[in-house]
This record gives structure tokens, sequence and C-alpha cells, in this order.
């Protein structure tokens, strides 16, 4: 009765055991069903290794293979290990609402934002080749990483996926990239110290192995059907360099909204990126086919796909260059001065969360490291043209760019073509201030400089914080007397008291007309008879405006930082 009594306990709590196996497997899994998120499945000698473990107290056919927690990663685990805590800032890590980010699954549904051309046309894959996709990261949040890598897996045909390259550029925690490395196709290397941008893609370019290389930010989406079409123009040219329209996650709800297709990547003399609307003739031209691959003068530099022989041959990344920025400008003219061309690709869509400012830090100073970039690609590639450059922001020449000869060397083995080049035949719109134009740069009154506000034709100007880097605080005294901003002038329609200034197509009428007085600090207009300056003082109102002249009102003095060319 007793050994009765003991068989029964044994075979309970076996029973018991058994059961809490089952339930421990089956709650650790990942909490949406596998089979809707594949690119969770682990590396297949992690799962032969999970079953041996325990294939000793659950037998194959007891539970089904598909739920085993050993053959998926979880999710919940990894990223629940840097939840936020009650009350915590959410934007103090990364500058944008980890809260939201966190919320979301890695596999979350977006809209398909492409055209409708899009995605009725068939993509021939066969004859396509396998990229390495190549994302570096640091201090990323733990749900945005991971939702990069599960879109690429997910939303790309798994043939032409090699792997995915995580390059872990010094992050406080290696368990962040190193955890990953138990998805199928995941590599990770870390660096031992913090090494930017440029050289950590350099790494990571250097260990791939399929023909053709694709960088993502370590906080985007891949949309359905991105790869196939970026992947196409590369196979049937090598050199070209392509990229795809870069849709907008909000950075505070992390909803995903498409972005225009009619957008190309410029520059004005101050070398930051901006993005511009094509002109109304490129939109016309584009309507019997609005799908088709938009030429563009540079490329954001954080999604792109290109040739890995190309990559190699056109001297990879400039790895004197730190952190980061500047380096989109130095591959974008390299690209295209030596024998490339950059396109975006408006069937090929991927979701990037756009931030005000940036999470980590930058030795030496945010401002002074994208000086120093952007002053190395000025030095090689843009020629005497440099000199706008330096017009535009005159702080950047005090700023050391340290040896740049073995990218000169570069420019000169690749035949590689001048700065006029790329600004007559890729970006023509640049407008290159007159070699008649006394002064270039900005026009200061305190801690304030002239600027367009963003107003356009027919529109009044007024005063904003000066930042010396050109843009909307860059203008042009000619030797006529215009006031010039790109190819508008500065125009007072009557000569009256309070009249104000608008922006203008320079004509040379007299009314755009200006001298420069009293020890060159007042611009007077230059009719003869007419008592009329440039004054700010109701410039908060309606713009700047015209005033009688008056030498001993602040309101009509004007710094001039404009610098001689």
């Amino acid at each position: 009765m007793i050994r009765r009594k003991g068989r029964l306990l044994v075979g309970g709590l076996g029973l018991i055991w058994f059961t809490a196996i089952v339930y421990f497997i089956h709650k650790t899994g990942h909490s949406t069903d596998q089979d809707e998120n594949p690119a969770l499945k682990l590396k297949p000698s992690l799962i032969a290794a999970r079953r041996r473990d325990v294939s000793s107290l659950v037998t194959s056919d007891s539970v089904d293979d598909k739920q085993m927690s050993w053959q998926y990663f979880d999710e919940q685990l990894y990223v629940g290990k840097t939840k936020l805590s009650d009350g915590q800032d959410a934007y103090v890590r990364n500058k944008f609402n980890q809260a939201a980010s966190d919320k979301l699954r890695s596999n979350r549904d977006i809209p398909d934002t492409r055209h409708d051309l899009c995605k009725a046309a068939t993509q021939e894959q066969r004859h396509l080749p396998a990229t390495s996709v190549i994302i570096t990261f640091h201090n990323e949040a733990r749900s945005t990483l991971l939702r990069t890598v599960v879109s690429v897996l997910n939303r790309s045909p798994a043939h032409l996926v090699h792997e995915i390259i995580l390059v872990d550029d010094f992050s406080d925690d290696p368990s962040d990239g190193q955890e990953l490395m138990k998805i199928q196709k995941v590599h990770v290397i870390r660096n031992e110290r913090r090494e930017g941008l440029m050289r950590s893609r350099v790494k990571g370019a250097d260990l791939a192995v399929a023909p053709v290389l694709t960088f993502l930010d370590s906080h985007c989406e891949c949309n359905k059907g991105w790869l196939e079409p970026l992947l196409a123009r590369v196979a049937e040219n090598k050199t070209r360099v392509v990229c795809p329209v870069i849709d907008v996650i909000n950075m505070d709800s992390f909803s995903y909204m498409g972005a225009s297709a009619d957008l190309r990547g410029a520059f004005d003399w101050n070398l930051v990126f901006k993005w511009d609307y094509m002109s109304t003739e490129m939109r016309a031209k584009r309507r019997t086919n609005p799908i088709a691959p938009i030429s563009t003068p540079m490329i954001a530099g954080g999604l792109f796909t290109m040739d890995r022989s190309w990559f190699d041959t056109l001297g990879k990344y400039d790895m004197l260059m730190d952190i980061w920025g500047g380096e989109n400008l130095e591959i974008s003219f390299r690209v295209w001065q030596c024998g490339g061309s950059l396109e975006i690709i408006p069937c090929s869509r991927v979701g990037h969360v756009f931030r005000k400012q940036h999470p980590y830090t930058f030795p030496g100073g945010s401002g002074n490291v994208f000086a120093r970039n952007t002053r190395r690609a000025a030095e090689v590639w843009m020629d005497d043209y440099k000199q706008y450059y330096y017009s535009a922001v005159p702080s950047a020449r005090n700023v050391p760019y340290g040896n740049i000869q073995g990218r000169l060397e570069l420019k000169e083995n690749l035949h590689c073509k001048p700065f006029k080049w790329y600004l007559d035949n890729v970006f023509p719109e640049l407008k290159v201030p007159d070699s008649q134009d006394v002064a270039f740069g900005s026009i200061q009154q305190g801690h304030l400089c002239m600027d367009t506000l963003g107003h356009l034709t027919g529109q009044s100007i007024g005063l904003f914080s000066c930042h010396f880097t050109g843009g909307n605080q860059e203008w042009s005294f000619t030797k006529t007397g215009a006031i010039k901003h790109s190819d508008l002038c500065l125009d007072v329609s009557e000569f009256v008291p309070g009249s104000v200034l608008l922006m203008k197509p320079c004509t040379g009428s007299t009314t755009q007309k200006w001298l420069r007085f009293h020890n060159e600090r007042m611009f007077k207009h230059a009719v003869v008879g007419v008592d009329l300056c440039i004054d700010s003082a109701g410039q908060q109102g309606a713009g700047l405006a015209v005033q009688k002249c008056n030498t001993s009102v602040l309101s009509q003095s004007w710094k001039f930082s404009l610098n001689k060319l």
C-alpha cells in the first residue's frame, strides 16, 4: 500500500514536472504567432542545441515543434531588459519616444506607400544578386534595432539577403548586439572603442560576403518590396549607387507616413544636406513614368545599396572622418566625379525615425566634428569652388582637417572629373556666386542676421538668430549694387519710408540698387536724392523695410560679416 502510494506520488510529480516544462516553453516563446514573424527564427545550431537540452524531458510528439520556444528569439525578454521605469523620461536615452517604440511588435504592420504602378509590377528575381546588409549602431534602443533587423528579414526574399552584419560602435551595453547573434543570418562585431559611422561601416563591409552591400541606419523599417528594385538597378550597372525613398517614422508616436517621391537630395554652399522638390520641368517629364529612377546630386547617406567591388574601387569611406556628418557629401561627390551615378528608386520604400537632435556625444563637439568632416570633403573634391563654402561658413577656415594626401591620390588614380563638371552636369541648379560679387556670406545686426525665413519670390525678409551656415542667411553683394539671395534681389517698390523690402527676380532695375556708406555699416538706396536705408525696427511685423537714413539708430547698423571673394 505504501509502495503503491509512493509510485502514485512519483508519477504525479512527473506529470506536474512535464506540464510545467510545456507551460514554460509556451510562455517564454514570442507572444505572437511564430508563423507571422519568421525573422525571429534562431540559427539552426542554436535550435539543435536547445532541442538536445530538453529532449530528455519532452518527447518530440508531445508538443508541436513549431511552438517550441527554443526555435525563436525571445523578443519580449530582449526588449524588456531596457524597459523604462515609471515616470522615466521616454526621450532621454534616444531623443525619440522609446516608450512608444517599445510597445510595438517587431513585425508590426505598416502601410504600403509605393505607387500603384510599383505594386502591379513584377520583379524578376532569379538573376538578382544577393546582398549583405550592414547596420551600425551606438546605444540604439533595443526595440528599434530589433525592428530594423526583423523588417529586413521579413520583407525581403530570403535568398536575396545573404547576411545582416551588425556593427556595435562601442555601445554601453555589449549585450544589445550580442543577444541578436542568436537570430538567423545575423552576425555581430563590436568595436573596442568608439569609431564612428564611417570606420564602422567599412569594418562591416570588409567582412561582407555577398556581391552587393546595403547600408541601413539602426532605426528603420523596410517596407514591402523594398529590396528587389535596388538590386535590379545595381545588377544592370554596378557603378550605380541607389537609395530608397525614405518614409517618415514619427519620433513621438512612431506612426509611419509615406514621403513624397518628388524630392532629390541637394545642398547650398554651406554644404548642409537638404531635400529639394524637383522643378516643374522635371516633374512634367516624369508624368509618363512616375516610378522611373530619380537622378540625385546627393544622398542622405543613411540608406543605400551599391556593388561591393565598386565600393572598394572608389575608396570605401574617408577613414579619417570622425563619428558622423559630411560623409554623405563626400561619397556623393566621389561617386559622381569618379564615374558613377546616384539614384533614388521610387518603388523602394524604407521608413526612418527622424530626430531633432543626436542622442549621443561627439568627442570634440558635434559642430567641430561636422565642420572637420565637411572641410575634408571640400578640400578634396571641390577644387577652387571651396571658396564659396568658406565664404558661407567662415568659421570652417579655422577647423583643422588633418591629412588628405591619400584621398587626393585616390582622386588622381581614378581620373575623377573636376567639380566644375559636377556643377555643369549633375547639379546646375546650384548657382555659383557671380565673379563680380563684392562679397558673399551673411549680414549681421547684433546676434541676428538677415534671413529669408523660408519666404519665396515676392515675399518679405526678416531677422533670425545667426547660425553662420549659409542657407536662408546666405547673401551676396554685387559690384552693381544688388543684394542677392540665389537668383532673387532685394527690391523696394516705393521710395517712401516704411516700404517693405521684397525678394524679386534680379533684373538690374533701379529699385534693386544699393550703396554701402557710413563706414560701410549701412545700406542706402542708390537712387540719387532718395535718403532711405534698410531698417529692422518693424521687422517683427511686416519684415525689413526702408526708413529715412539715420546714422545714430542701431536698427540701421549692420555688421558686414561678408567675406570678400
